[in-house]
């Protein structure tokens, strides 16, 4: 009976021991909890000594802006050339962002240039485009119109159709819903992109295109105008060699002090906290109130940051991607960007660096800044408005 007694109190003594160990972890990671909260929300809501702009850093890196040389197409006045003069003289210095000193918000919206006009006219033009047009004295049947938009895919770049079913009526670009719900077409445009991020279109593909239309033409009575074949391609060759000397990505990589590692999931609470989404592909992105991607937070690692593995996963970096091309306004976008960098730098205790692993200075950033705004500039004189419909479908 006394053994019994004895193991009736021991297993009483475990019971307790183990509640009170129990409600102490509980209590602790509680504690835990609200202190990383607090870390968090004064990291938002408190100025921070900025590191890029410490006067005691007065080396002169070189900050490269990582170009990413891809095609374009897209313009709003017919040209047969390019500027290059415009053009920064070193691209390669490119690759990091500035900083104003003050940025009263993160929630700069800087929305994609859409058209003034309701004409589609103004989207498609001959700079960025092989247009082609087929006029009728009659209407063109819809049944013709659909063998022109089952061929849109044949020719090794987007082509794109408008039309009037009257002379007197607006343009209207032409899909398939669109198609059937009328009875046709009296004037038709085709528009064949002469370049992308994939180079230019082939004098072939430009060749083939016009053939299409000059036998559809012939097929319905109508006239078509076709522009010469060569001096199209010769424009192709250098709208493409000019989008690809724009075509750039600033960069602004957060690594880790002496070694260390950020944890995945702290860096997806400031991410989200700050208002990036994470998608599929494994990369954060900054939308604004249109839905269209501003910049991209990603691993400075190849490790993409896959919802499923944030909690275990650890990395020595982060990098931020603006793609200029793509962006309207884009030194106010660079700005937003560099001000949300600079917090995730002191909350993760991090610092800004080059892609050579060189900490980004005042000087280095302000560079950057100013060849972002020549970028965007040339792209303007040569009437490819960055952020634009035409820059979105060039640069894709």
């Amino acid at each position: 009976m006394d053994i019994l007694s004895n193991m009736s109190d021991l297993q009483l003594s475990l019971i307790i021991i183990g509640i009170l160990v129990i409600t102490g972890v509980v209590i602790f990671n509680w504690f835990q909890q609200q202190r990383y909260r607090r870390k968090i929300q004064e990291a938002f809501d408190h100025d921070h000594h900025d590191i890029l702009l410490n006067t005691q850093d007065t080396d002169e890196t070189s900050q490269r802006i990582e170009p990413r040389f891809n095609k374009s197409e897209s313009s709003e006045i017919s040209h047969d050339s390019f500027d290059q003069h415009d053009l920064p003289d070193s691209l390669g210095d490119l690759n990091k962002v500035t900083i104003p000193s003050h940025i009263p918000s993160t929630t700069i919206n800087s929305a994609p240039l859409v058209s003034n006009s309701t004409s589609p006219l103004l989207d498609y033009d001959g700079n960025t485009n092989y247009l082609v047009n087929i006029k009728s004295d009659t209407i063109i049947a819809n049944t013709y119109v659909a063998k022109l938009l089952q061929r849109k895919f044949d020719f090794g770049k987007p082509v794109y159709w408008l039309g009037q079913r009257h002379v007197d009526e607006p343009w209207e670009e032409i899909t398939n819903e669109s198609n059937v719900e009328g009875d046709g077409y009296t004037v038709l445009r085709g528009c064949l992109q002469l370049a992308d991020r994939a180079g230019a279109v082939s004098e072939v593909n430009l060749s083939k295109f016009r053939d299409l239309i000059q036998d559809i033409a012939s097929q319905v009575h109508a006239t078509a105008d076709c522009p010469d074949i060569v001096s199209s391609h010769d424009r192709a060759v250098k709208l493409d060699k000019f989008c690809a000397d724009v075509d750039i990505m600033i960069g602004i990589n957060i690594i880790s002090k002496d070694e260390g590692a950020f944890v995945g999931t702290k860096i997806r609470a400031l991410a989200e906290a700050s208002g990036f989404k994470l998608e599929s592909e494994g990369v954060f992105k900054y939308r604004d109130d249109n839905n269209h991607v501003l910049f991209t937070l990603s691993n400075y690692e190849n490790t993409p940051f896959l919802p499923e593995k944030m909690k275990s996963l650890t990395t020595h970096g982060v990098t931020f991607l603006l793609d200029v091309p793509r962006i309207a306004h884009g030194e106010r976008v660079f700005d937003q960007m560099t001000h949300l960098a600079k917090i995730f730098s002191n909350t993760l205790g991090g610092i800004m660096v080059d892609d050579n692993r060189v900490p980004l200075s005042e000087s280095g950033i302000h560079k950057s800044k100013q060849h972002l705004i020549e970028i965007q500039s040339a792209m303007k004189k040569n009437h490819i408005i960055a952020g634009s419909p035409s820059a979105l479908r060039l640069f894709v």
